[in-house]
């Protein structure tokens, strides 16, 4: 049986979904295949959310803002957005859910500290319900 793939939106593929994937990654290891993307993506991630994830032992400077694909979300089997609205595709038989997540861009670090906490455990609900489905 294939891992379940997960998939995660938001705007500019710089904040929060890059601290989700990030998560979802530290957390459920190689039992779920992780996407991220932008309908819009930033050229960079934001560097405060780099920051408040290598607190916790996560990093994530390597990753780079993609933009989002029709193709990407055909082959994921869940689609978390934050923030995007409209402008992600819906497709049936897809699981959806949209967290909603202050935006880290130009917030302090206790603010992107706060939003990588409510995220972490937004991704715990997650990998509890992958693995019990």
């Amino acid at each position: 049986m294939s891992n379940p793939t997960v998939l995660f939106v938001c705007v500019h593929n710089a904040g929060r979904s890059q601290m989700a994937a990030g998560w979802l990654r530290h957390l459920a290891g190689d039992t779920v295949d992780v996407l991220s993307a932008g309908s819009a993506p930033a050229d960079q991630i934001n560097p405060i959310a780099v920051e408040a994830m290598r607190e916790v032992g996560i990093d994530i400077t390597g990753n780079t803002p993609q933009l989002l694909a029709t193709e990407t979300v055909q082959a994921s089997d869940v689609v978390i957005t934050m923030g995007c609205g409209d402008a992600c595709p819906f497709y049936p038989g897809k699981r959806y859910e949209d967290w909603k997540l202050t935006d880290p861009a130009g917030q302090s670090i206790e603010v992107v500290r706060q939003v990588r906490d409510e995220i972490r455990a937004h991704v715990e609900k997650l990998v509890t319900e992958l693995h019990a489905g």
